[in-house]
């Protein structure tokens, strides 16, 4: 796991006033909260949050904040965009505890697409029903990504949560819920015209969820 460091001060004065003020000098406000220790209202440079939001270890790593030489590790939980600049209004920071499991979400990388049956197939359509998941692990074990081998996708397949290859120590909490939420994550099916021209009812549903096998019965 990478170690990324955001520098910050810590600020003193609140309200709209005080966060128009630090916009202008082209600073952030932000807060870090969680664990033993207080909130605290922080600034940052717009300029090195800007950068670092272009990446994705920005969103789904541990980060080291260094507040005025104290550095505390934190994962970033929410962001306020401007709704039509390009600036970052606001930001929350969550402090990790290295002992206790944390949940957050993680984009899922599809790899070898374009190699795999279903891929390499005219006419058929692999859609992406999920692009990021929602993980439970330590800090340790947290990965920037989790990798979905789509190499021996086959056409008509269902790639579902339950499927996934996780790394050790990371669990879907999702699962532990039932198997409704056992969701689709990739589908591979002919598009709508190659459906009608071979007769089929356009309409057809593929499952959302993957059925047990006493349902199948």
């Amino acid at each position: 796991m990478s170690e990324h460091t955001i520098k910050a001060t810590g600020r003193n004065a609140g309200g709209k006033g005080a966060s128009r003020r630090l916009r202008r000098a082209a600073q952030l406000p932000a807060i870090v909260y969680g664990g033993t220790a207080a909130p605290q209202s922080i600034q940052i440079e717009h300029e090195q949050i800007w950068l670092a939001s272009q990446h994705e270890w920005f969103y789904s790593s541990i980060l080291n904040l260094d507040i005025g030489g104290k550095v505390e590790q934190v994962l970033l939980r929410d962001m306020h965009r401007h709704p039509y600049k390009q600036l970052i209004m606001h930001l929350d920071f969550q402090r990790v505890d290295a002992a206790q499991a944390l949940r957050t979400k993680v984009q899922l990388h599809f790899l070898n697409q374009d190699v795999s049956p279903a891929g390499k197939t005219s006419g058929v359509v692999v859609m992406h029903e999920l692009t990021e998941v929602e993980i439970s692990c330590l800090p340790k074990d947290l990965p920037n990504a989790i990798e979905v081998d789509l190499s021996d996708l086959a056409i008509g397949a269902v790639v579902h949560l339950s499927d996934l290859k996780l790394p050790a120590g990371v669990e879907l909490p999702a699962l532990k819920l039932g198997k409704e939420h056992d969701v689709a994550v990739v589908v591979a099916k002919h598009g709508k015209e190659d459906v009608e021209a071979a007769g089929a009812p356009a309409t057809a549903e593929v499952p959302a969820t993957k059925a047990s096998k006493k349902d199948e019965k």
